[in-house]
Formats: structure tokens, sequence, C-alpha cells
């Protein structure tokens, strides 16, 4: 098995993420007359595909720096995908939002990082 393929599907990430389906296109593809096909990545718990970078870069913090926890600075994704990353890791996160976020992606990161997660806008 090529070894890129092989770290790809032995990757820790899929502990928080969900395998999600790879979609066709039919209509995009006679347009464009090639075969286009979509990664379902709004499937996932955070909706998008930042929560597979967030769980990957933390899975791998040593025990010193799981315990100093984590910060991240982002208006929707990402700071979710941080949130639930360091919730299932155990790991406290302070995520700094801008005051233009929207109510619903403040409390998307508040309620999906659980106990362990701090905003600051």
């Amino acid at each position: 098995m090529n070894t890129m393929i092989k770290r790809i599907l032995t990757a820790p990430v899929y502990d928080v993420a969900r395998e999600t389906p790879i979609d066709p296109m039919p209509f995009l593809s006679k347009h464009l007359h090639n075969q286009i096909q979509v990664k379902r990545e709004d499937l996932q718990p955070a909706f998008s595909f930042k929560l597979r970078g967030a769980y990957t870069c933390m899975v791998r913090l040593s025990p010193e720096q799981k315990k100093n926890g984590v910060v991240a600075a982002s208006a929707g994704n990402h700071a979710q995908g941080v949130a639930i990353a360091a919730a299932k890791l155990g790991i406290a996160s302070t995520i700094f939002m801008p005051v233009t976020t929207p109510e619903i992606k403040v409390r998307g990161v508040r309620k999906l990082g659980g106990r362990l997660a701090r905003v600051i806008l």
C-alpha cells in the first residue's frame, strides 16, 4: 500500500472525526466534461475539515503541553474544530473570536468545547 495512503487511513483523527462519503456531482461533471466528486466534510461534527487538523496537532502534544492547554483564534469552523478536539482530549482551550462573530458560532464553540472551552470575544 502507498505510504501516504496508509498514513491517511491510520491517522488518529478518526478518534474524533467521521469517515464521510465521497459523492458524485453528475450535473457539474457533465457541465465540465469531467468526473467531479466531493468529499462531504460538511457532515463532520464541526461541519468542516478543520477538525482533522486541530485534532491531529493536539493529539501529538506532550503531556506537559496538553496540561498547559491550547489557544486558537478563529471566527468559525476552526474554532469549533479546536473546541471539539480539545474537549475529546481533555485539554483546556481558549478561543479568541472577533466581536463581530455571529452568536450562533460563539454558542457552537461553547457547546462543542464543553466545560474546558473558554471563548473570548
